[in-house]
C-alpha cells in the first residue's frame, strides 16, 4: 500500500501532511531548520511509513523558480539520498493562500492559525498531487 508523505518547507516551521487511503490529513509541523530539517523529514517519513515524499515546489507565478524552489529543490534532493524513497517536487503556488482563507472562513483566530497553517499548506499540496494521480511511478522528479 503506498503512502505519500507532504512536505511544505517554510524558512521557520515546515508543515506535514500523510496521505491515509487517497486522502491527505494534516500530520505535524516541524520547526527544525536548516541542518536539523533532513533527519526530521526522513524520521517522520519511517515513522509514517511513507513510500514517497511529496515536497513542495515554491514556483514564482511567473514559473520560473526562486530562491525558495531552489531551496526546496536542494532539500529534495538530499530528502531523496537520505531515506532512500522516490522524491517528487509539487507545484505549491497558492497553497498557503488557500490555507488561510479556509481557516479564516473557519473563524479560526489569527494567533491559532499561525500554529496550524503549514501542516494545513502541506496537506493542501499533498491532495493537489493525490487529485492529479500522482504516484512516483516513473521514478523520481
Amino acid at each position: 500500500m503506498s503512502r505519500a508523505l507532504g512536505v511544505d518547507v517554510g524558512t521557520v516551521r515546515t508543515g506535514i501532511a500523510i496521505e491515509v487511503v487517497g486522502i491527505a490529513q494534516p500530520l505535524r509541523v516541524l520547526t527544525a531548520t536548516g541542518d536539523d530539517l533532513l533527519p526530521a523529514v526522513v524520521a517522520v517519513a519511517r515513522e509514517e511509513d511513507a513510500t514517497e515524499i511529496v515536497i513542495g515546489h515554491p514556483l514564482r507565478m511567473d514559473g520560473n523558480e526562486g530562491p525558495a524552489a531552489i531551496r526546496a529543490r536542494e532539500i529534495a534532493e538530499a530528502i531523496r539520498n537520505e531515506a532512500g524513497l522516490p522524491v517528487v517536487l509539487w507545484d505549491e503556488r497558492l497553497t498557503t493562500v488557500q490555507a488561510e482563507r479556509t481557516l479564516v472562513g473557519a473563524g479560526v483566530r489569527r494567533r491559532k492559525r499561525r500554529t496550524v497553517i503549514d501542516k494545513l499548506a502541506a496537506t493542501v499540496m499533498l491532495q493537489s498531487y493525490l487529485d492529479a494521480g500522482g504516484r512516483a511511478k516513473e521514478g523520481t522528479r
